[in-house]
């Protein structure tokens, strides 16, 4: 009997497509990682979204274990290089939540650049102000994106007929395509009035976005975040929103998070940059859920099946 084990609650289709495909699902939302531990030698799979992190401890007691399947775009809370050591196959599903991504990016950038958060505030406490609330075009701003895999793409293309010119700075070499111009990083400094980061959670983007990095723009910038909280450095963030070299940020993710993403503090008290976020008139924050919608859902469980089909069939 093959058996694989939910950690996390997915939509139904997961269930349903793992049982056609021979598998016996076991769902178990409440255990506690030492616990399953006990038992996870059961079991040829595991798919999960963001409980807890799949260290080398556990993959050690995992002796069966065929594959981990992550619910969502990024493997940081999995130790992948023990994993494939141990020929375990990893599937992740950024293409199943980067429209939803792609959406919520630019509708932070809409609601920061109208100052739409605060002004809805004040229309309900019967503030009726006009002139201060004057916003900004996107028409002939330069966008400049950090990170050109599926969500950079996503948030590209849904650019379009906004007559603003898209850049992109990637790694990868020759990754340009209709939607964005490939550009050095000296280069998306210089341009960039409007700028989006989505990159993956790696060593290499750990506080990517840090004082040096912000005051190689040519211009102030607005900043937006949809990736990985840890890829900013707050306190470097915060300083240059006082100082106005960014102008405005929106954040769904934020370096306070846990490692699970499903609450945002490691301890009781808010560190002082964090503060400064939540009092800042020109900070509009979401609680990670950029690749959060009904139909991202569906397309997540959808794409771990397919993967799944092609490593199994």
């Amino acid at each position: 009997m093959k058996k694989v084990l939910h950690i996390d609650s997915n939509h139904p289709i997961m269930l349903s497509g793992l049982e056609a495909l021979g598998y016996t699902n076991v769902e178990n939302y409440i255990s506690t990682k030492e616990e399953i531990e006990k038992s996870i030698s059961d079991y040829e799979g595991i798919v999960i979204r963001s409980r807890f992190k799949i260290d080398q401890e556990f993959i050690k007691k995992a002796t069966n274990l065929k594959f981990i399947a992550r619910v969502g775009a990024g493997l940081e809370n999995i130790d992948c290089e023990y994993a494939m050591s141990k020929g375990i196959a990893l599937i992740a599903a950024p293409e199943g939540n980067r429209t939803a991504v792609g959406e919520h990016a630019l509708g932070m950038l809409l609601c920061l650049m109208n100052r739409l958060n605060l002004v809805d505030q004040e229309v309900r406490n019967g503030v009726w102000l006009r002139e201060e609330n004057r916003g900004f075009e996107i028409e002939g701003k330069t966008v400049g994106i950090i990170g050109y895999g599926n969500m950079g793409k996503a948030f590209a293309k849904r650019l379009q007929g906004f007559d603003c010119e898209v850049l992109f700075y990637d790694i990868k070499p020759n990754v340009e395509d209709d939607f964005a111009k490939q550009v050095s990083l000296r280069e998306l400094q210089r341009r960039t009035d409007i700028l989006s980061l989505h990159t993956p959670q790696t060593p290499e983007t750990l506080y990517l976005i840090n004082k040096d990095i912000i005051e190689g723009f040519q211009k102030p910038i607005w900043f937006i975040n949809t990736a990985r909280g840890k890829s900013v450095n707050t306190a470097d963030l915060v300083e240059a929103l006082k100082s106005e070299k960014v102008r405005g940020a929106a954040l769904d993710v934020l370096e306070y998070e846990k490692n699970s993403f499903e609450d945002m503090f490691t301890e009781g008290t808010l560190p002082e940059p964090m503060n400064y976020l939540i009092n800042a008139p020109n900070v509009l924050l979401s609680p990670h859920i950029a690749g959060w919608t009904w139909e991202s859902k569906e397309k997540l469980a959808q794409t771990i099946l397919d993967k799944l089909k092609r490593i199994t069939l």
